[in-house]
């Protein structure tokens, strides 16, 4: 299956919210699957295509070609000579992703969950 609908912007409604709340658009894009994954792969620099596929285990080429094209639509990654990369705006989401992760890890702490070996 292809995504073959435009990219949604800000201030459009969304699957679940028709408030046109970015942070609702914003939300929505990250639930999609391997999203999350992606951005979190590039967090410590670029990426081939061929390198995020193998750093995103199972994902297939033509979900990874629709996550990355959706990215860059979004002006979170984007694309040069040396593979994809986060944007400015994709970098400062990265940071907030990874203050999210610690939170989240304290979190599995606090319930009797171990923390995860990932960095």
């Amino acid at each position: 299956m292809t995504d073959t609908h435009p990219a949604k912007r800000p201030r459009q409604t969304v699957r679940g919210s028709t408030s046109g709340r970015p942070l609702m658009l914003l939300l929505d894009v990250l639930g999609q699957r391997w999203t999350l994954r992606v951005l979190w792969e590039l967090r410590d620099g670029r990426q081939s295509f061929r390198a995020l596929r193998e750093r995103c285990d199972a994902v297939s080429p033509t979900v990874l070609s629709q996550r990355l094209k959706q990215l860059r639509e979004l002006g979170l990654i984007d694309l040069a000579g040396d593979g994809y990369g986060m944007t400015g705006d994709g970098a400062e989401l990265g940071k907030m992703l990874a203050q999210l992760d610690i939170w989240a890890e304290r979190w599995a702490e606090a319930r009797g969950g171990e923390a995860s070996a990932a960095p």
